[in-house]
């Protein structure tokens, strides 16, 4: 298949402390939450200066994903179109028009399937389309979105190694495996199909990766991080912090938590683990190391890099979402049905999303 272009779509975060307030009003659009509680949540930005780290990881990693490609003898444009700040994923999508493209090739820095971690992309993709007014134009672009790798040899083998270098720093540790929460509702709606939520995803890969490392049974578990939202509403448990609680009203001594869930070190890992999460462990006298995430570990960018060179190489024939909508695949990944993993709101509109299989 041809190609124009590799569009990493991402969350996006503030550069400086003057972006965070409109930040926090991008990323919580549409759920009433008053200015006053964003300010207050904006103190987690304001701490690193108020600038996300997420910005310099995805160029890092881009740049190693280049270095792959080129290795691979493919030399596609790498740009990057953001959910919440800029370059705003519309304003790529414009700019990718504008210079001839019409194959973008879609990467999105979230490997799990899921709503916010698959599906939500996709309708910005959609979006992005319409805002940029591409089709009123008569200008068509087409998007392909490479599927959610958390399952890969790759990922697998990089948070692997991250669990080993944390233990040789603590050994005997409890290790703890953790993800962004998300509600139990949106949970039960993820994934595309039977055994694929969300949680599920997240306690193959946790064992496959304890198993790499030959961690035994008892020696690790999971946790969850970031929960937001009204109380009354059930979400994934337990809490890392609440978790560290109980783990050291058990006698355990030491613990290292690794973010499995994320690809980068973004303000969930550098907030919510190497802040908060620390600091509530010195408060309970727990030895405390947090692993590595993924990074531009050599086995996870090769591994996209494989995917990438994969689809490239891959014939107009080959790819046929519509024989098998669910388990097709694209560059080795499973690529997405139409309303794959739900609107993630129970009850709430289906919206718009590009790069779908049809049903």
């Amino acid at each position: 298949m041809t190609f124009d272009a590799l569009l990493v779509a991402s969350y996006g975060g503030p550069r400086g402390p003057e972006d965070v307030l409109p930040f926090m009003r991008n990323a919580t659009r549409g759920r009433g939450i008053p200015d006053e509680r964003l300010v207050e949540v904006s103190g987690h930005y304001q701490r690193f200066g108020g600038i996300s780290p997420i910005n310099e990881r995805n160029a890092e990693l881009m740049a190693a994903l280049g270095d792959a490609l080129a290795e691979r003898g493919v030399t596609l444009p790498i740009v990057i179109g953001n959910r919440n700040w800029t370059p705003y994923v519309h304003e790529t999508l414009a700019a990718l028009a504008e210079a001839g493209a019409q194959r973008v090739l879609v990467l999105a820095t979230a490997g799990y399937a899921s709503y916010s971690g698959c599906r939500q992309y996709r309708e910005d993709l959609a979006a992005g389309l319409d805002t940029a007014g591409l089709a009123t134009a008569g200008v068509e672009l087409d998007l392909v979105k490479i599927g959610p790798f958390a399952e890969t040899d790759g990922f697998v083998t990089a948070n692997a190694d991250a669990v080993r270098d944390a233990l040789a720093q603590a050994p005997g540790s409890r290790v703890v495996f953790v993800s962004h929460s998300i509600p139990t509702a949106m949970d039960a709606a993820s994934g595309p199909g039977e055994g694929q939520t969300y949680a599920e995803q997240h306690a193959r890969v946790a064992a496959r990766i304890a198993a790499e490392v030959g961690l035994d049974a008892g020696d690790w578990e999971l946790a969850w991080c970031s929960r937001s939202g009204a109380p009354h509403i059930p979400w994934l448990e337990p809490d890392i912090d609440d978790r560290l609680e109980e783990l050291a009203g058990e006698g355990v001594i030491s613990v290292i938590t690794v973010p499995y869930g994320f690809v980068n070190d973004h303000m969930e890992v550098v907030y919510d683990l190497d802040t908060q999460a620390r600091e509530t462990a010195e408060r309970l006298g727990l030895g405390y190391v947090r692993a590595a995430t993924a990074g531009v570990h050599p086995a996870f960018v090769g591994m996209l890099a494989d995917a990438v060179a994969a689809s490239v190489g891959a014939s107009e024939a080959s790819f046929d979402p519509a024989a098998d909508p669910v388990r097709s695949t694209l560059g080795g990944l499973r690529t997405c049905t139409t309303t794959c993993c739900g609107s993630g709101r129970p009850g709430g509109p289906t919206l718009p999303a590009a790069c779908g299989a049809p049903e």
